[in-house]
């Protein structure tokens, strides 16, 4: 399941235009009240970027392959490349400014 769950990551930043992925834990107390935040965030602001979510300690290799050694960590890719990385200490409107700019290239014209 892992191997798999690594491939699917793999295709889904690679092919995706905008993809925020979210690795988590069920036992970190942010991680739980950062997710609706980020959720509705892009539901609001940016409703054309997916999320994926990948509980760290249930796929492992996924985890250290994206080099993610802390949780909550927020990956954010715009046309298959890395542009942002957020860990631990996750504000929304740091988010919001990070994203909005290459959001707005890809999606507003």
């Amino acid at each position: 399941m892992t191997t798999e769950m690594l491939q699917l990551t793999l295709d889904a930043t690679a092919s995706s235009k905008a993809i925020l992925v979210y690795f988590f834990s069920d036992h970190c107390a942010p991680c739980q009240s950062l997710r609706p935040k980020v959720d509705a965030l892009l539901k609001e602001e940016f409703p054309q970027m997916k999320l994926m979510l990948i509980d760290s300690e249930k796929h492992p290799e996924v985890t250290a392959h994206f080099q993610v050694f802390a949780n909550p960590t927020l990956l954010v890719y715009f046309e298959g490349h890395e542009h942002y990385r957020l860990s631990k200490y996750v504000s929304i409107p740091q988010l919001e400014t990070a994203v909005e700019r290459p959001y707005s290239l890809l999606f507003d014209n």
